[in-house]
């Protein structure tokens, strides 16, 4: 019920900068938390920066200082900054939420473990050359 289309992914030298959105539609679900994840060939998908319902942020160390995740209510979309672009930053990028219909009680969990996230796009592929 929650659609996600992700755009802006590309081809970019190392130092460069790219910016992903992540387009939500479809659903009045609530949206507990909204995340960017990857995965590069021949590795295990990675949580890289999520964004929770109250605002706080958080991000995997590999990427702090170097990405900013956003949100825009307005346009039901989510952001991914990316600076100082690395190559071993090429990867998928996945656009993921936690969505559920009223209240969602749970434990503590991990904002860049993909276990709870139920809705995700189709990806976007971001290639940073040396």
């Amino acid at each position: 019920r929650v659609q996600l289309v992700e755009s802006g992914g590309g081809s970019v030298q190392a130092g460069g900068s790219l910016t992903l959105s992540c387009e939500t539609s479809g659903s009045a679900l609530t949206m507990y938390s909204m995340a960017w994840f990857r995965q590069a060939p021949g590795k295990e998908r990675e949580g890289v920066a999520a964004i929770l319902i109250e605002g706080s942020k958080t991000y995997a160390d590999s990427v702090k200082g170097r990405f900013t995740i956003s949100k825009d209510k307005t346009k039901n979309t989510l952001y991914l900054q990316m600076r100082t672009l690395k190559p071993e930053d090429t990867a998928i990028y996945y656009c993921a939420v936690i969505a559920h219909d009223g209240a969602w009680f749970t434990p503590y969990y991990n904002p860049l473990q993909s276990q709870k996230y139920n809705y995700w796009g189709q990806g976007t592929q971001v290639t940073v050359s040396s």
